[in-house]
């Protein structure tokens, strides 16, 4: 081959050589040769040859030490979906074969997967992920290590497009990273994306760590030394390594845990990497002697690990110098699981699968999946994918010592059934460290868990659907009931189509009502309306998901046949008062579902109106929305305005959101004395966002208040705060 067109890879040539594993060359080679062809003429927005990009994810995909294959599909990644006049997936499965194409074709199919996007099309991104990592995860490999190379060169893109990139690979490819285990790539997509979600705090923060490690420069260096002359006189193989916390790091304690800088323990860290597990504990108890460890910063991840598979001890001591610093030990084969996760374990040889283990810890991505098809609704199943890929973990034991990961916050029925489905089922009570619990109460950390059972337990109750936190536990109490109680459950959901009927003033006989719901029914692949109803009674359809289709059909009936269908007027004969969720009164409806509009936020003390949207109940709104105004002036909405006012304060919902925008000057720390001060007035922050503005910085906060009075007292006290020029509520927002 000419070596003139090979010179571009010489650095991934360098990178293979390191790695001490065999691979294909030749195979790397044509695919770069056949990937450079195919984007000949391109070039990207910062005006470089295309090829750069598909170069660059090539290298990052061989550091972590990925197999030929692997990088032959980095290289060619993005030549079916930009090159489609030049190649398809079957020449690429013809030139390289099955396995890169599959590849290829998988990280293909991974569009962008934008959490501004409409709600189904974000789901059905997030499905084809599931489903191309099922398959083969090498696939998500290669796309992380591409949104790695995106966000090194995003300041390239406009600010608009910097910001959608950065909340996507926050969201969704930095935690994705967490899951598989892979830290520096976890690391390094947060460090990019904060600089484009909060630039403020970024700067700020990175200034005070750089203040910091200033006044200190030699702390680190200091230590290694120290610790390096005392465990060098035994006989343990070591290596020692020194940090400073990273940026989002700090970040995510000083705002998420409400710390200041100063309360940051584990800003320096030491880590030392040894041989066997043995010498861990040995070097942590050489470490214990050498310094005074602080109360309740220990952490044993070897003996328990995490469920990504990081294992390593963490302590966290005084140096003599009075500074807190964390020390790491771990052995060798755990710092490469805790750098690189699943990666490290990926081996392919002679054209096996993954091992049986690595199989095992992947099992998540499989149950995601199961929550997919069973989730009742798609509001559901981002619940699930969130708990599933965000979450914290808590560890508890089992009487026998067993450790259990559960999402954090998940309670005593989510334990039951992480044991096995058998064991909920018969679940009638259970003990926490010895002691009687209630079944919804959620162990903490360390915690010795004792599930009561009974062969005499009629089996799980429907409230419980509404107690637990994992999709594993409300999928298995959903099995249950649509196993064991249909007749129970047809008459739970005709009821629940009943009140929908009479919500929305729909009158038929019973048989035209049973024809409607046959109808919808037949739509979700159900042939008989007890099969809707069924589903209905055990969760495994939403209501919402079906109303909107219900008045459609009724709506369609009714045109053909006006007679047998017709809608009730509202009159003061049949108008009926009826309190409903959070602490509103609609007139008119009786049990009616009542949803806030998010367009602006009411709250209690305003007036307000309620607009009965055809997907989900009755939206209530401030009198003044300027969509309502819009509303009003459409002649089809004239029959749809309900009036709604607000019931006793005791009714009143714990907090409601309300939108706001603060302009400020640009100037270090306004972001944090901001936070600060709503922290003081024990208000929390739901969501926030900022955008530079010549010499001015736009924050918009979503923040929770109890009432517009309470309201009132945080925009005074936000406008106190020296350079805020103007605060205002965001209302009308479509």
């Amino acid at each position: 081959m000419d070596t003139i067109k090979l010179k571009p890879i010489e650095q991934l040539f360098e990178i293979l050589a390191g790695n001490g594993k065999k691979y294909d060359l030749e195979k790397i080679k044509k695919a770069f040769l056949y990937a450079d062809e195919m984007h000949e003429g391109q070039l990207r927005q910062s005006g470089e040859p295309y090829i750069s990009h598909p170069i660059a994810v090539a290298e990052i995909v061989a550091s972590l030490g990925l197999d030929t294959d692997s990088i032959c599909a980095a290289f060619l990644h993005d030549t079916v979906e930009d090159c489609p006049e030049k190649t398809n997936i079957s020449k690429v499965r013809e030139l390289f074969g099955e396995d890169v194409a599959l590849l290829v074709d998988g990280v293909t199919k991974i569009k962008s997967i934008n959490i501004v996007d409409k709600e189904e099309t974000h789901i059905e991104n997030i499905r084809k992920m599931l489903l191309a990592m099922s398959k083969d995860i090498r696939v998500i490999f290669i796309k992380l290590c591409d949104r790695m190379h995106n966000m090194r060169t995003l300041y390239v893109k406009k600010d608009e497009k910097r910001r959608t990139t950065a909340l996507e690979t926050m969201h969704i490819y930095a935690p994705l990273a967490h899951r598989l285990g892979m830290q520096k790539v976890k690391q390094e997509l947060e460090h990019y994306a904060l600089q484009y979600l909060d630039p403020i705090g970024y700067k700020e923060i990175k200034g005070h760590i750089e203040e910091k490690y200033g006044k200190n420069v030699d702390f680190i260096e200091k230590l290694k030394s120290y610790v390096t002359e005392k465990l060098e006189h035994t006989d343990i193989d070591f290596k020692l390594e020194g940090r400073v916390k990273t940026v989002y790091s700090v970040y995510r304690k000083m705002y998420n845990q409400n710390k200041s800088f100063d309360e940051i323990y584990d800003f320096y860290a030491l880590r030392i990497i040894v041989n066997t597990e043995l010498e861990c504990y040995t070097v942590l108890g050489i470490i214990h002697e050498m310094f005074k460890s602080v109360p309740g910063r220990f952490k044993d991840y070897i003996s328990t690990p995490k469920p990504n598979m990081y294992q390593s001890l963490h302590t966290t001591v005084i140096g003599k110098d009075g500074i807190p610093f964390e020390v790491q030990i771990r052995t060798s084969e755990m710092h490469q699981v805790a750098e690189y996760g699943i990666a490290a374990h990926w081996k392919y040889k002679s054209g096996e699968r993954a091992s049986a283990d690595v199989d095992q810890r992947l099992a998540w991505i499989l149950k995601l999946i199961d929550t997919e098809n069973e989730a009742a609704d798609s509001e559901e199943f981002m619940h699930a994918f969130k708990i599933d890929i965000f979450h914290d973990e808590t560890f508890v034991f089992t009487p026998k010592g067993d450790v259990v990961a559960l999402p954090q916050g998940a309670t005593l029925i989510d334990f039951a059934y992480s044991i096995h489905t058998g064991v909920g089922n018969k679940m009638v009570g259970a003990k926490i460290n010895g002691r009687i619990a209630p079944i919804d109460s959620a162990p903490q950390n360390g915690d010795i868990v004792e599930v009561l059972t009974s062969n005499a337990s009629k089996g799980p109750s429907r409230d419980w659907l509404s107690i637990v936190k994992t999709s594993e536990a409300r999928n298995k109490i959903r099995q249950w009931f649509k196993k064991e109680k249909r007749q129970e459950n047809i008459v739970v959901g005709k009821s629940e189509i009943d009140k929908l009927f009479a919500r929305h003033r729909l009158v038929c006989s019973e048989s035209e009502k049973i024809e409607i719901v046959t109808s919808v029914g037949k739509r979700f692949g159900m042939n008989e309306a007890d099969d809707l109803f069924n589903a209905l009674g055990y969760g495994g359809i939403a209501l919402t998901k079906i109303e909107l289709k219900i008045r459609d059909e009724y709506e369609r009936n009714h045109k053909n046949n006006d007679k047998d269908f017709n809608i009730i007027e509202t009159t003061p004969q049949n108008t009926r008062r009826k309190k409903s969720t959070g602490g509103v009164i609609i007139d008119g409806e009786e049990g009616c579902a009542v949803k806030f509009a998010k367009c602006c936020n009411p709250l209690p003390g305003e007036k307000i109106i309620g607009f009965i949207t055809k997907g989900y109940g009755i939206s209530v709104h401030k009198a003044d929305c300027p969509n309502i105004s819009n509303a009003y002036a459409n002649e089809e909405n004239a029959n749809r305005f309900v009036k709604a006012e607000w019931d006793k304060p005791s009714s009143y919902k714990s907090s409601y959101d309300s939108a706001i925008q603060i302009v400020v000057n640009n100037r270090m720390s306004m972001l944090a004395e901001i936070s600060v001060a709503l922290a003081d007035m024990r208000v929390d922050i739901v969501a926030i966002s900022t955008r530079n503005v010549e010499d001015t910085t736009l924050i918009n906060m979503t923040i929770s208040c109890k009432d517009i009075g309470h309201f009132n007292s945080i925009i005074a006290k936000i406008r106190s705060i020296k350079d805020v020029i103007r605060v205002t509520r965001l209302v009308g927002a479509s």
